[in-house]
């Protein structure tokens, strides 16, 4: 059963429906293209049934990898960066308590991250936990050379073969990389690390419902068959129909470019509960590294309600009219608070009390929607009746699906990432790596 509901009738004001059903045929072709895979980037699209044929082995030995995990560890250490801890990190916090004192009463290992930045600071205060907590490893690349998780890999394989001795490391350690090559592979072959493969055709971003996402969704104690049951309820949906008023995906895809179209070329994802700030992360570099090519491309920006409305909200109410809003919203929490009543009511809330705290955030959404959209943001809504494995299965299946085709209907290729070579390039030539002389004295003439 789908559980996602998609709702355009506050961008009407902005793009009327026909404006949205002369979308249709080429919805209709780029959802063909998805398919048929005869579309840039088609040896990419391993993604696109992942859901529907996961191999019930695989299903087994990630579950037994993640028990072992779990006995082994106080802590577990995910290192990666983007696509290879982005999916991963954004479903554990989405279904985690907000609060380590509670996620520790759960008798599952806290999951900390590594390998997304090359603070020193980060990596050595990341040390000292570890230095008090048994932990595990698990390193994510394809390659085993992306700068940032092999520095975090060098520096914690070093710890923790000075605390437990090689041969036991080899037992808290594994490793997530290429079928076949690469430093990582190599390594994890001559270590004998247990070791899940990185399918060839899926990129990155795409990769939270491979073993990339699922091993450390698994070992923070989440249950992975239900996350690809939902995938896999989506999938079969987003087949049965490409018409835009019937398949939530087919509408986001052209409500999203045909504001585009009108000059709105950023869109802000908006939650309101604190636990989806990864999702929109994951949703951020999803859109953001598939569109943003050949000077095309929707800025995905996002925002955390209603805390960032005492920040960014002034921007959106009243500053440059580029943008609109999609509010990813849950129906129902998990718990139930109300708000108490005061005898002297000095905060001005007693005509509040009796509510529970969820009716003054569902307010606060709507009221935030209506007065975006009088100072003219157009907002979108996408709705799930409540956050769990279920429900961000489809969610992930939704956006992956939704920005393929929005990328093709855009002309470009929505599975590659020519531009993120250009900074590593830079940072190559002045740290001085071998084969970037001609690089490195370029640049020193600029400096």
């Amino acid at each position: 059963m789908i559980q996602i509901k998609f709702n355009y009738e506050k961008a009407l004001k902005f793009v009327s429906e026909s404006e949205i059903h002369a979308f249709q045929n080429a919805v209709d072709q780029q959802f063909n293209t998805v398919k048929k895979g005869n579309g840039k980037g088609n040896d990419f699209l391993g993604w696109t049934n992942l859901p529907s044929s996961f191999k019930e082995g695989l299903i087994n030995k990630i579950e037994k990898a993640a028990a072992r995990f779990r006995e082994k560890s106080e802590v577990s250490v995910v290192i990666g960066i983007g696509g290879s801890y982005l999916g991963a990190r954004a479903v554990i916090e989405a279904l985690s308590p907000h609060f380590n004192l509670l996620k520790k009463k759960l008798g599952n290992p806290v999951m900390l991250y590594a390998g997304n930045n090359i603070s020193e600071d980060y990596l050595a205060e990341l040390v000292q936990v570890l230095d008090e907590k048994d932990y595990t490893l698990t390193v994510i690349s394809k390659s085993g050379t992306t700068t940032e998780p092999a520095l975090a890999f060098r520096i914690l394989r070093e710890h923790m073969e000075a605390k437990y001795g090689k041969e036991e490391s080899r037992n808290r350690i594994i490793a997530i990389t290429d079928k076949e090559k690469g430093a990582l592979k190599q390594l994890a072959d001559e270590e004998n690390y247990e070791t899940f493969v990185v399918p060839d055709n899926v990129g990155g971003r795409y990769s939270v419902l491979t073993p990339v996402g699922l091993l450390p969704i698994a070992i923070a104690g989440f249950d992975i068959r239900k996350l690809l049951a939902g995938a896999a309820e989506m999938e079969k949906f987003a087949a049965s129909s490409t018409k835009i008023d019937k398949n939530p995906i087919a509408a986001y895809a052209a409500v999203r470019n045909a504001l585009y179209q009108k000059g709105k070329s950023t869109e802000i994802m908006v939650n309101y509960e604190p636990r989806l700030f990864y999702f929109t992360e994951w949703w951020k570099q999803l859109y953001g590294e598939s569109e943003g090519k050949e000077n095309k491309g929707i800025f995905p920006a996002g925002v955390s309600n209603t805390t960032d409305l005492h920040s960014m909200g002034q921007f959106i109410q009243e500053g440059s009219r580029i943008m609109f809003e999609t509010v990813l919203s849950v129906e129902n929490p998990a718990h139930i608070l109300k708000v108490p009543t005061d005898k002297n009511n000095l905060d001005k809330l007693n005509y509040i009390a009796g509510k529970r705290i969820h009716e003054v955030n569902q307010m606060a959404e709507l009221g935030t929607a209506l007065a975006h959209v009088d100072g003219g943001v157009p907002n979108l809504k996408v709705s799930i009746p409540e956050i769990n494995e279920n429900t961000l299965g489809q969610l992930i299946y939704f956006y992956e699906m939704a920005c393929a085709v929005s990328g093709y209907l855009l002309g470009i290729n929505p599975f590659d990432q020519p531009g993120v070579e250009a900074y590593k390039r830079n940072m190559f030539a002045l740290l001085g790596k071998p084969g970037f002389e001609e690089e490195t004295a370029s640049i020193r003439k600029k400096l």
